[in-house]
């Protein structure tokens, strides 16, 4: 059993000694303040020990690192205070994707904990231990290095030795070497798909059912739509209208209308599911989808953020079915100008469901002989002209210094057991790029009719209504400059990065510049670390990776909570309603960003967890890959076509003693010379896949006579 340390030396006896302990470590207080920086944050810990302490509201680039020894007992989530005993050294070298403690070491400030403000409420998973009438939560966890001791009497029924089970901490005595918990879920057997996946979102705190009240206030809402409930709307069910989502969509939140106008402009309707409608303010309903957030999308499953009766019938907008939306109706001119807009409630029936693929294939075969003719020649002449109009915003938003990342997006498809049996680049083409710029039009427009007070000109109006945006700051100035000085590396030089907009260019042209390379990947991995992460806000300060002064988040309801939220907003202030409490709302933009980022933690873990499930057939095989992370101990080598990333130790690499070369980003042999570079290709062989641990170990397959 994994036991902890002694908790940092033992307990100080008594108030003064603590104070005395604290006042040598960290410098007394003088006129008011403390010798050293005071941190409050969360913590992230690694499978050794060490933490990470995140500043509330800060980025994983500003953390703290905490040795073992100075942890004070604190555990992964945990709210906690922290002093900083050491500044940190600048560092941009893109360390690879795949493993947590990658990020210790001297590049980080380092700190030590003071104070546990709050133990995570989050469970830890592991398999359930006993022996006689003592039983331990056995931790495998990247993230928990203690096992969890368990009251035998305390256990659930169903919980058998050897199963996959949920523990929450409910204390840790300082002269326990374990903390104490209980468990909160028996998840199955281990290595069971559904076990597994159950596992991903518990470790998260994610629900993965919903609870029997809620299902049953679901069911209560009527499918009947009465004319109560088209009182006030504009109906465009007559409107050639259609929807496009992916082949495997069960939910429709969004669909497109197109009329040609006597003027030769288009009216276009972005018509999207009405989900404010049916979950009224402070209803259980409301209340369940506020908790979650968003959907959360893992590998093999959705994990809805409401119930199926709402996200997958009464708010999809499903083909030959009336249905209430919440729409914006432009009026477009043929080069894409927008010169008017109308926001309002609407009733709506599809003519038609599109896949992206069947879209695609009218807009590829456009001028050839029809080979759908399930379609209409109407909906095919709407598809061509909305694509046409797609693409000229599309050039539009970039020449304006919208950011062009393009990095490969990997899918992994699993069998009807989970198993995974395939792993695929997603490709994204026009059907996909026609949807994504009217969603972003849409957007958009919502976000500026409430700043600017329903004026067109593009200027914020300092007294505009309180609202929910979606922001995204400006790059981090120093890490520009030091992706300008590695690319130097490369023979590249970095345009000019002054303000925003010239860095979005020159980011442009660079990932242009390299497109096809194998350093490009390298230059646009560090280029996202740059970046800022895009979040809600009640403070419009515009959303820079898109270029956009106004942006909000409208057109998916269904599946994120931000957007109902937007739709109440808008609804209200269509009527005429006072501004609404900012405060409530800014803590509610809090709450989704979090939620947000929880399930994208999670989404990654279950595609990881399935990209090693996957690699486990294939231990022993070689593959040709690429460099795509250094570290003082390794390198992190992706492998071709599937993008699967793993890590060559260097003690394993047999040829020569490595070093890392850290200012010129580079791992050099102390006796051949040998170098190897970010973006380089080699040749691995699948060494070992831990599908406990979610670790994948590459070796280097070397040439003979090295």
């Amino acid at each position: 059993m994994k036991k902890g340390n002694k908790r940092q030396g033992g307990a100080k006896k008594g108030r003064q000694a603590l104070k005395k302990s604290r006042e040598q470590r960290f410098g007394s207080r003088q006129g008011g303040k403390r010798k050293f920086e005071e941190v409050t944050g969360k913590v992230q810990m690694t499978r050794d020990g060490f933490v990470f302490v995140i500043p509330e509201g800060d980025t994983r680039d500003n953390d703290v690192f905490v040795r073992s020894s100075k942890t004070r007992g604190a555990l992964n989530g945990d709210i906690v205070r922290c002093v900083i005993t050491k500044e940190k050294k600048e560092n941009l070298i893109p360390r690879g994707r795949g493993r947590l403690q990658g990020r210790a070491g001297g590049q980080r400030r380092e700190g030590e904990i003071i104070q546990i403000v709050e133990r995570s409420k989050a469970p830890f998973v592991g398999v359930l231990h006993i022996v006689g009438k003592q039983a331990w939560v056995l931790m495998q966890s990247r993230t928990m290095p203690y096992d969890i001791s368990i009251d035998f009497d305390s256990l659930p029924e169903g919980a058998k030795r050897g199963m996959k089970v949920a523990a929450r901490i409910d204390r840790w005595d300082r002269s326990e070497p374990n903390p104490h918990g209980y468990i909160s879920d028996v998840l199955g057997e281990p290595g069971a798909n559904e076990t597994e996946m159950h596992a991903i979102l518990a470790e998260y705190g994610l629900p993965y059912r919903f609870e029997p009240e809620v299902e049953n206030a679901a069911d209560k809402i009527s499918e009947e739509i009465t004319p109560k409930d088209l009182a006030g709307r504009k109906d465009f069910r007559k409107t050639l209208t259609f929807t496009i989502d992916p082949t495997d969509a069960k939910d429709y939140d969004d669909a497109l209308s197109l009329v040609k106008m006597k003027n030769g402009n288009f009216e276009i309707g972005v018509h999207i599911a009405d989900v404010s409608y049916y979950v009224k303010p402070g209803s259980l309903m409301d209340q369940e989808a506020q908790k979650r957030g968003t959907s959360v999308y893992l590998v093999d499953r959705t994990v809805p953020m409401l119930p199926e009766k709402l996200s997958n019938k009464l708010c999809s907008l499903r083909p030959n079915e009336d249905k209430l939306t919440f729409s914006v109706v432009f009026e477009i001119t043929p080069d894409a100008q927008v010169v008017d807009r109308w926001f309002g409630r609407t009733v709506i029936r599809s003519d038609h469901r599109f896949d992206y693929e069947g879209a695609q294939r009218i807009i590829e075969t456009e001028g050839k002989e029809p080979e759908d003719t399930a379609v209409s020649p109407e909906i095919k002449d709407a598809v061509l002209q909305l694509n046409r109009l797609a693409s000229i915003m599309r050039e539009r938003r970039f020449k304006a210094g919208a950011i062009s990342f393009e990095r490969p997006e990997m899918k992994v498809e699993v069998d009807e057991a989970g198993k995974p049996v395939r792993v695929y680049e997603k490709v994204s083409k026009e059907a996909n790029w026609l949807i994504e710029e009217f969603m972003l039009l849409a957007n958009k427009s919502v976000a500026e009719f409430v700043a600017t007070s329903g004026k067109m000109n593009g200027k914020a109006d300092k007294s505009a209504k309180t609202f929910v945006y979606r922001i995204h700051d400006e790059p981090n100035a120093e890490k520009i400059a030091g992706l300008g000085r590695f690319v130097g590396n490369f023979g590249y030089k970095l345009g000019p990065i002054g303000t925003g907009r010239e860095i979005a260019k020159s980011l442009n042209s660079l990932l242009a510049g390299s497109k096809g390379k194998p350093e490009r990947d390298a230059f646009q991995m560090i280029a996202l670390r740059s970046m800022a992460k895009a979040v809600y806000s009640t403070e419009n300060i515009g959303h820079y990776g898109l270029a956009f002064k106004f942006y909000t988040h409208f057109t998916s309801p269904i599946r994120r909570y931000p957007d109902t939220m937007v739709h109440r907003l808008l609804a209200m202030y269509l009527d005429n309603r006072e501004s609404q409490n900012k405060d409530y709302y800014e803590m509610q933009c809090q709450h989704a960003s979090e939620r947000e980022q929880i399930a994208a933690n999670a989404e990654r873990d279950s595609v990881k967890y399935k990209l090693i499930e996957y690699m486990t057939a294939k231990v022993g095989q070689e593959f040709d890959g690429t460099i795509s992370g250094l570290t003082e101990w390794g390198m992190y080598v992706e492998i071709k076509p599937e993008m699967i990333e793993g890590m060559v130790a260097l003690r394993d690499v047999r040829s020569d003693f490595f070093d890392f070369d850290e200012e010129n980003y580079r791992i050099v042999g102390k006796r051949t010379r040998k170098v190897f570079r970010l973006g380089d290709p080699v040749r691995i062989r699948v060494k070992s896949a831990n599908l406990e641990q979610r670790l994948l170990d590459y070796e280097l397959v070397e040439e003979s006579g090295e």
